[in-house]
């Protein structure tokens, strides 16, 4: 019996909340530190990941794109931009509130590296970008 086709994700973040289903869907999602991309202009942040699809059966990844509007500054903490082809896993995305409806986004990397993106509002979208392909590796956590 075939496996039935999963459409791909597509994902609005407009509160803590909604943050929330968005971080679920990017735990141990991978990058490069080449794939993030920051517009200060724009005031737009883009990540490109290969994303675990927990959401399937049987171990599968996929080609997606993270995208926070309404960022006004952006740091980084243990993620060094001189290493473009350096791997960073994904472990969470949180929302911190600041001034109303501000706050800080945070991208929380394995080995404790992060982004912290100050933004004018919670406003991201996840979206899958391309087909999905088999991996041998399911992601593992220690307990």
């Amino acid at each position: 019996m075939a496996r039935p086709a999963t459409q791909p994700l597509r994902l609005l973040a407009q509160d803590a909340d909604d943050l929330a289903v968005i971080s679920a869907a990017l735990q141990d999602a991978v990058c490069k530190v080449g794939d993030i991309d920051y517009e200060p202009n724009a005031r737009r942040l883009t990540v490109a990941v290969n994303r675990y699809r927990w959401e399937a059966e049987g171990g599968e990844r996929v080609r997606s794109g993270l995208q926070l509007a309404g960022v006004l500054n952006l740091q980084a903490r243990k993620i060094r931009r001189s290493a473009p082809d350096a791997v960073l896993e994904i472990l969470a995305l949180t929302f911190e509130p600041g001034e109303a409806p501000g706050g800080v986004v945070t991208l929380s990397c394995a080995g404790g590296g992060d982004l912290r993106a100050t933004v004018e509002c919670v406003e991201a979208v996840l979206a899958d970008v391309s087909a999905p392909w088999p991996t041998p590796r399911k992601p593992a956590h220690d307990v």
